[in-house]
């Protein structure tokens, strides 16, 4: 029975086992052929069935069986092995071949443009011609424009003294105060009010086409295409008037002449009626009533004439233009002038541009190149405009300055010059960016670039977030250090109650602080910009550090330098304008550094000392000065005389006040301190301010020598003793008795 066990197992689980050897895996699955010819005949099945049913009949056996199936359905199934799929191969473009595409793309477009226009030129099917149909429209269209033009003629005739008011207010309010805005708002509030006369001649019309159209929906297509063109055309008149206002001089935004002014708005004006009307009109109006070859022809040499106009105007006046705009730009802010001069330079080929594309729109599509146009030439406007606008107020505000109270400049020296520069490169900054968005909008204006697509997806979102970031850690350094750095400075200037200045060395050692924390926060700073945009700072540490290795072995000296300087600073061994003795100078201290200390002796000459150079150094001011004075008497004087005689000239030094008050303490007599063959010597000693010893030891020499004299107080005088040499003596004298003195 084991046997017939065993085989029912290795039966069960031989597939299992198929699975779970890696490798065998995709072979036995996909090999159903060989499978297939391996399954057992009838004999073997019989066999089979035979013994499961001699198992199942064994209580032990069908137990044990029912024991491995539970054990079995227990056990978790094996991983599958991960297939490996090689990445798909894309084929990478050069440069030559991106060109080429793009090109040929744009090539087969224009090439089916243009055999579109040919194909409605010569292949449009014939419409008849009714000549009453198209009279009676004529009739309803020409009586609609009139009064519409009446109506909107005699509103504007009305509104003229009242912009003639605003703008006589606008330049006397401009004269009176001193300020920019009222004049500005005077020419937006007149523009605004012209919009809304658009605006009420455009009901006035609606109401009029509802009843001049004889009830006939092509007469009432006919006018909606009026209207529709009449306040495309008068809303760009508008902006016409906005910038050169021929009739009212006062709201003119630009210092221009009347007749100047009259002559381009006149030009403009006759050329965008002659493009609206043109274009939105009249070759509809053709196609519909008499021909789509006729409207296609119309629209060819209606845009003809506009753009030979249009280019034979901006040539004509090209010098004219180019120098006024050069004299806007010398009457400018420095920033408007550099954008103004630019533009003087390339103004023609910009204007020549933007007709030609108008030309080749209008042939392919006449019905919404014109509303392209229009609202990507009004959209640039708009934008040029604010972008001006807040670059102006922007410029305004980089000339103005903070002003701080005298108290905190007195306190805080660098601190307005520094809340002044962080104030101006933040503005400046600010400019950039409003010049960089009125770019892309721009471009996105005129259908080159989607602005808001990038700004909310992909690229644009990751570079607003990385320039918030990189904003956020400049400004929180510029605060840091702005902080850091007006603490220093204030610890180095006098307060308003007259606190004194600090210490050379206190001096020394913060601007030493000062300056190492304004590399510190650089460095910082600028690794986490770098680290922000994406460049991997790992390189930039490792190379720095092996930098400071190398300079570190060539500067040992200069290292030594500046660690010896710094503990010195520390133990405040000397500071500027001290007596000090290093080696063998002494002087007093003019100036210290990182590096070294200046030392001016008494003769005039400077030295330069590197502190890695002093071992050894003396101070002569610090706390108190010594004055030790030793005076040799003659051994046959008295010594309490003397001694009498010296304590009255001390006592005579002490009753002036202007010695007195350079003395610490009394004076201390030490009497006879020294005895020769020839003198004894007495001693007084004296406690002083510092670097005051010599003033006091030279009143004091002054008031021994009086007092001395006076008392007849002898010094000791050089002796010397004659003795006989024998043989020598003159004839006629004995010889000394006793030495001669």
């Amino acid at each position: 029975m084991p046997w017939v066990f065993l085989f029912l197992f290795a039966l069960f689980c031989a597939p299992l086992q198929a699975v779970t050897i890696p490798g065998i895996t995709s072979g036995a699955s996909s090999d159903k052929n060989a499978a297939t010819a391996q399954e057992p005949d009838l004999a073997q099945k019989k066999a089979a069935y035979a013994a499961l049913a001699d198992v199942l009949e064994n209580d032990t056996s069908r137990k044990e069986l029912i024991d491995q199936l539970r054990q079995a359905a227990a056990t978790p199934p094996a991983e599958q092995v991960p297939k490996i799929t090689p990445p798909e191969v894309i084929e990478q473009k050069t440069v030559l071949e991106n060109v080429t595409d793009v090109s040929r793309h744009y090539g087969e477009q224009f090439s089916s443009r243009f055999a579109q226009l040919w194909r409605n030129i010569t292949g449009s099917p014939h419409k008849p011609f009714n000549p009453q149909t198209f009279t009676t429209a004529l009739i309803h269209f020409l009586l609609l424009a009139a009064l519409v033009f009446a109506v909107y003629g005699v509103l504007r005739l009305c509104a003229l003294p009242l912009y003639r008011k605003m703008g006589q207010w606008g330049r006397r309010k401009n004269r009176e105060r001193n300020n920019w805005l009222q004049l500005p708002s005077m020419i937006v509030g007149a523009f605004i009010i012209d919009l809304l006369l658009l605006a009420f001649t455009l009901f006035i019309g609606q109401m009029l086409s509802d009843n001049l159209n004889a009830g006939s929906r092509t007469i009432a297509f006919q006018q909606s295409l009026f209207l529709n063109a009449f306040a495309l055309i008068e809303f760009f008149k508008a902006i016409l008037r906005l910038v050169f206002c021929p009739r009212v001089a006062e709201l003119r935004p630009f210092n221009t002449q009347d007749d100047v002014a009259r002559y381009w708005n006149l030009r403009l004006s006759a050329l965008s009626s002659l493009i609206g009307y043109g274009l939105i009109v009249a070759v509809p109006i053709i196609s519909n009533q008499i021909n789509v070859q006729v409207g296609a022809l119309a629209n060819v040499a209606i845009m003809l004439v506009i753009t030979l106009w249009a280019l034979r105007l901006i040539f004509r006046n090209k010098q004219d233009i180019t120098r006024s705009l050069q004299q806007l730009a010398d009457h400018s802010l420095p920033f408007f002038s550099l954008f103004i001069r630019a533009f003087a330079l390339v103004w023609h080929w910009v204007a020549s541009a933007y007709f030609i594309v108008l030309f080749f729109f209008s042939l392919f599509d006449p019905g919404n190149s014109l509303k392209f146009m229009m609202g990507a030439t009004v959209r640039s406007l708009a934008i040029i405009s604010i972008a001006a606008f807040a670059s102006g107020i922007l410029s305004r505000w980089i000339a103005k300055t903070i002003t701080l109270s005298p108290e905190t400049q007195r306190n805080y020296p660098e601190l307005q010059k520094r809340l002044n520069g962080w104030i101006s490169a933040s503005l400046k900054f600010a400019r950039f960016l409003v010049v960089c968005v009125a770019i892309m909008m721009l471009l996105s204006a005129w259908g080159l670039f989607d602005f808001w697509q990038w700004l909310h997806y992909g690229a644009g979102e990751k570079t607003v977030d990385i320039l918030i970031r990189i904003a956020l850690i400049l400004f929180f350094s510029a605060v840091g250090w702005t902080v850091l750095a007006s603490l220093i400075e204030n610890r180095l200037a006098s307060d308003i109650h007259g606190r004194p200045l600090p210490s050379a060395r206190t001096r020394t050692l913060l601007t030493l602080f000062r300056n190492a924390l304004a590399v510190v926060i650089s460095t910082i700073t600028v690794m986490i910009v770098l680290s922000e945009i994406g460049v991997n700072i790992a390189p930039l540490l490792a190379g720095a550090g092996a930098l400071g290795l190398a300079i570190s072995f060539g500067a040992q000296t200069l290292v030594k330098d500046i660690i010896t300087g710094i503990f010195i600073q520390f133990e405040n061994g000397m500071n500027t304008g001290d007596l000090v003795t290093i080696g063998p100078l002494t002087g007093t201290v003019e100036r210290m550094s990182i590096r070294s200390v200046g030392v001016r002796q008494d003769t005039g000459a400077y030295h330069i000392i590197p502190w890695s150079s002093i071992t050894t150094f003396a101070n002569f001011v610090r706390g108190i000065g010594s004055v030790v004075a030793n005076y040799d008497v003659d051994r046959q004087e008295d010594t309490d005389k003397a001694n009498q005689a010296l304590k009255d000239a001390v006592a005579e030094l002490m009753e002036q006040e202007a010695i007195r008050g350079l003395i610490i303490g009394e004076p201390s007599f030490a009497g006879l301190v020294g005895l020769t063959n020839t003198a004894f010597t007495l001693r007084v000693s004296f406690t002083t301010l510092p670097l005051k010893q010599w003033t006091v030891r030279f009143a004091l020499d002054t008031q021994v020598k009086k007092h001395f004299d006076r008392a007849g107080i002898r010094a000791p005088v050089q002796t010397y003793q004659m003795l006989p040499v024998s043989g020598a003596t003159p004839e006629g004298q004995p010889p000394p008795q006793e030495p001669t003195i």
